[in-house]
């Protein structure tokens, strides 16, 4: 997935996942070129997008982490259809925990201490699978938890939604203060 503006984007003449980073300003989508992208006033030329070449997840899970663990889990898609299904007992809970920490080990310091971080199995062009990667991190206090333990869920968005007296310092550089706040 790479960085852009939506004037970029909306120059795109090819087929392209867009989505605005970090709010809800457009729904996240696939479009079949620039053109198709929102043209609004409330949308100025230089809003940040991420695109990314379109693909096909065979499965999708969110994961709560907090300081860098995995505490609780869930399918949420198959295929692009809402299918949840709790991360524990699931048959790819092994191979989903062990890509989490394998990525958290050696990424996790670029992520919040609290964090919703989606992954997915990928599908190959010819048929099978092509492996697991990320599909973005999100909000953990903005995301659904699906079929996750609502508990262990909660103290992760508890955590990113905390006040911010009790802010971790590797924290702060995710924050986004207002102008009025």
């Amino acid at each position: 997935m790479a960085s852009s503006t939506l004037s970029e984007a909306r120059r795109l003449t090819r087929p392209a996942f867009v989505k605005p980073p970090s709010d809800k300003s457009f729904p996240a989508a696939v479009h079949t070129d620039g053109s198709t992208l929102p043209r609004t006033t409330e949308l100025p030329s230089d809003t940040p997008v991420q695109i990314s070449d379109v693909v096909t997840w065979v499965r999708e899970f969110r994961l709560f982490v907090l300081d860098g663990e995995c505490r609780t889990g869930s399918q949420y898609a198959a295929f692009g259809r809402m299918d949840s299904a709790p991360l524990h007992g699931h048959p790819d809970e092994e191979v989903v925990r062990e890509f989490a920490n394998n990525l958290l080990a050696a990424h996790g310091h670029t992520l919040p201490s609290a964090v919703a971080l989606d992954v997915g199995l990928l599908s190959a062009s010819g048929g099978g699978t092509n492996g697991w990667a990320v599909v973005e991190a999100n909000m953990a206090w903005f995301a659904n938890c699906y079929a996750s333990d609502p508990g262990h869920a909660l103290d992760v968005v508890l955590r990113a939604a905390g006040p911010r007296s009790r802010l971790a310092a590797r924290d702060r550089g995710f924050c986004r203060y207002l102008k009025d706040a």
